[in-house]
């Protein structure tokens, strides 16, 4: 038999490392609430950290051996010892590069910042983005959410060119 609904929880802690961007946590902690509601996750810790490029190269090479920066890391840290049934996801996204990515495609940071959000979490939930056909299904779940919190299409929206 699985946990009471009275003993579930989803808990969002959100960390803003990167001092150059307001980050609207209410916003942002209600979009996690959302997303993991969409796919049936009620019991759950989802720890979301802002940072910069200079700490994202750090996590991504140490981590995933990977060079250079990104938008966002995420890691499903699950497992039995937290408790049956919880998850436990870190999203590290990069608000620096959300200001850069933003200027560049007409979009606010915090749009930007949604999507780098969504895509993090969405990863953790099992969604994948590296064959096209897969790539085309999460891009679309993610405009869809984006586009119910107002944000638009966010993913779809093309880059202005000069």
């Amino acid at each position: 038999m699985g946990a009471s609904k009275k003993n579930q929880k989803l808990n969002v802690l959100i960390t803003n490392k990167y001092k150059n961007l307001k980050v609207p946590a209410a916003g942002f902690r209600k979009l996690i609430k959302t997303i993991c509601g969409r796919f049936k996750i009620s019991n759950a810790m989802v720890s979301l950290t802002i940072d910069g490029d200079t700490q994202i190269r750090k996590i991504n090479k140490q981590f995933l051996g990977h060079k250079g920066t990104t938008d966002c890391i995420s890691f499903d840290l699950s497992d039995n010892r937290v408790g049956k049934g919880t998850k436990v996801f870190d999203i590290i996204v990069n608000g620096q590069m959300a200001k850069r990515q933003a200027k560049l495609r007409g979009l606010s940071s915090e749009a930007e910042l949604a999507l780098y959000v969504t895509h993090g979490l969405l990863h953790n939930l099992g969604f994948d983005d590296l064959r096209p056909r897969d790539a085309k299904k999460m891009h679309k779940i993610e405009d869809e959410i984006l586009q119910q919190f107002g944000y638009g299409p966010v993913y779809n929206k093309r880059a202005k060119t000069k």
